[in-house]
């Protein structure tokens, strides 16, 4: 029991901590969830990382809550789910309730505009960190279904102005039915 005291409190806590000093949307706390739960505790495999990031972004909601509570539930089940919530929707919580409490004198005051415009530039920068990085991993799978599904979205959407949510549909239809046809494939060769 004390064990599974003592994960679900690392659960709550990490999460807390990177919502809390994680500011400009879902994509930015995806490398810190990776960095945390892949690359220091080793509780999840970069793979399954990136599985989790793309269900998280074709699910409804905020993706830094839908990712906290997919691998909260991978590591822990209900209950980790449950802390990783909490911890991950706390902090903003907190931070809007004092913010919303002082915003007249958070508005007109121009250092903290500045300070905002400059917390932009670092929002760009690891937005693109995590592209890259999703890029790269998924071009050395050397998957050619995964790699052209992803350079299709990419010219749908860039090019084409395609809505995002009939590009989540395909690719995802395209990842069904390539992982259906190799479980086929691997079953008929056992």
């Amino acid at each position: 029991m004390k064990k599974k005291l003592a994960l679900y409190l690392k659960l709550f806590s990490s999460t807390f901590y990177i919502s809390a000093f994680t500011f400009g949307g879902g994509f930015v706390i995806i490398p810190l969830l990776k960095k945390k739960f892949v690359d220091e505790l080793k509780w999840l495999h970069e793979e399954e990382m990136l599985d989790m990031t793309a269900i998280a972004q074709s699910s409804p909601g905020a993706i830094a809550v839908n990712a906290s509570l997919i691998i909260g539930y991978r590591i822990a089940g209900v209950l980790g789910a449950l802390a990783t919530l909490i911890g991950t929707i706390l902090p903003p919580l907190i931070i809007i309730s004092i913010i919303s409490f002082f915003y007249t004198a958070f508005r007109d005051n121009r250092i903290i505009s500045a300070l905002m415009k400059g917390m932009q530039s670092g929002v760009g920068a690891v937005i693109t960190d995590v592209v890259l990085r999703m890029v790269t991993g998924i071009i050395r799978s050397r998957k050619i279904v995964s790699v052209l599904t992803m350079l299709a979205g990419f010219v749908a959407t860039f090019f084409f102005d395609i809505n995002v949510v009939i590009i989540i549909l395909i690719c995802g239809s395209i990842g069904a039915v390539s992982t259906i046809l190799k479980e086929r494939n691997r079953k008929g060769k056992a």
